[in-house]
C-alpha cells in the first residue's frame, strides 16, 4: 500500500493539472471500488471547478466549489495517471509496472485547465481496495478522518509530542507507531527506517522511551527527528518504488535506493562502525527489518 510520501507525491503531481480546473464529465465505471460511488457522483462533481487538492495522512482531499469535498484512498494498487487529449499512452519508463489495461480504468475525470487545455485524470485500481467518497461537511469530521492522530511532517511532532503519545504503551514501539489514532501516515516502510536512525529496536516497550529519565527525553527526541527526516527525504525523493507503485506520470520513486534497512535481510548494517547484519522478523503480520547490534 502506497505510504504518506507516496501519496503526497501524488498530490503534487495532480495538483498543477487539477487545481483551478473546471469537471467538464465525470465517469463512473462501475457501482463502486472498496465502496459504492456517492449517489449522484458523476452529477455533483461534473462542472465544479477544483479549488484545491490537500492530503491528510495517506488520504487525498479535493475540494471543489459548490460541491462535496471528495476524499480518494489509493488502496493497495490504485494509481492516478494524466493523460492529454490527444495522448492515450502513459508516459514513462519503469520498472515495476502498473496495470494500463482499461478494464481497470474505473473513474474518469475530463477536465479543462483555466487556459482551455483538455486532459483526462484517470483512476486506475485492479483490486479495488481504493475508494472514493464525500465529505458533506469538514472533510476533517469524516469518519475516515475523525480519528487520525499527528502528522508525521513539520516540526509539530518533537520528543516532547511523541514521549505524551507513547506514555504508558506496553506494545511493541513498532506497533504503535503504526497506530494511525497516534501518528497519521506512517507505514511498515518508514516506520522501519525511522527506528534505524534513531538506533531504537522495533521490539522494545514503547512506553519506555515515554518517561522522565534523560536517556528517555534524548530517546524520543531522537526517534521524532528520525520520523520527521525520513518522510522528507522520502518525499524529496518521489517516495519508493514497491512492487507497483508508480507517480502520476508514469515515473518510479528513488527512495528505495536509500534504505538502510527495509528489504534488506542479511546485508550489513550500513551504520558505520556497528559489524552488523539486518534481520527480518514478522511482527502482527508484517516484516519488520532492523539490526539487533545497534538498534537496542
Amino acid at each position: 500500500m502506497p505510504e504518506l510520501p507516496e501519496v503526497e507525491t501524488v498530490r503534487r503531481g495532480l495538483q498543477p493539472v487539477l487545481e483551478g480546473a473546471r469537471l467538464a464529465k465525470v465517469e463512473a465505471r462501475r457501482p463502486d471500488l472498496r465502496f459504492p460511488f456517492p449517489e449522484r457522483f458523476s452529477e455533483r462533481l461534473t462542472g465544479r471547478t477544483i479549488t484545491a487538492i490537500g492530503r491528510r495522512a495517506k488520504y487525498l482531499i479535493i475540494h471543489v466549489q459548490d460541491g462535496p469535498v471528495l476524499i480518494c484512498h489509493l488502496g493497495m494498487s490504485g494509481s492516478f495517471r494524466i493523460e492529454a487529449d490527444d495522448d492515450s499512452e502513459t508516459p514513462g519508463v519503469f520498472h515495476h509496472e502498473r496495470s494500463k489495461s482499461t478494464a481497470h480504468d474505473h473513474v474518469v475525470f475530463h477536465v479543462v485547465s483555466a487556459a482551455g487545455a483538455r486532459s483526462r485524470v484517470i483512476f486506475n485500481d485492479p483490486r479495488r481496495f481504493g475508494f472514493m467518497l464525500f465529505a458533506e461537511e469538514l472533510p476533517e469530521t469524516h469518519p475516515m478522518l475523525a480519528g487520525l492522530g499527528v502528522e508525521p511532517t513539520g516540526n509539530t511532532l518533537d520528543g516532547v509530542l511523541l514521549a505524551s503519545l507513547l506514555k504508558g504503551r506496553r506494545s511493541p514501539l513498532k506497533a504503535a507507531l503504526l497506530d494511525q489514532r497516534l501518528i497519521a501516515g506512517l507505514g511498515n516502510i518508514y516506520v522501519s527506517e525511522a527506528l534505524w536512525r534513531a538506533r531504537l529496536s522495533p521490539l522494545r516497550e514503547a512506553g519506555t522511551i515515554a518517561k522522565p529519565a534523560k536517556k528517555a527525553r534524548e530517546q524520543s527526541e531522537r526517534l521524532a527527528e528520525a520520523i520527521r527526516s525520513v518522510i522528507s527525504d522520502a518525499i524529496a525523493s518521489g517516495g519508493s518504488s514497491l512492487r507497483d507503485y508508480m507517480h502520476t506520470d508514469g515515473s518510479l520513486g528513488y527512495f528505495q535506493h536509500s534504505f538502510a534497512v527495509y528489504d534488506r535481510e542479511g546485508e550489513p548494517c550500513p551504520r558505520p562502525g556497528c559489524g552488523g547484519h539486518i534481520e527480518r522478523i514478522a511482527q502482527s503480520g508484517r516484516s519488520t527489518f532492523y539490526c539487533r547490534t545497534c538498534q537496542l
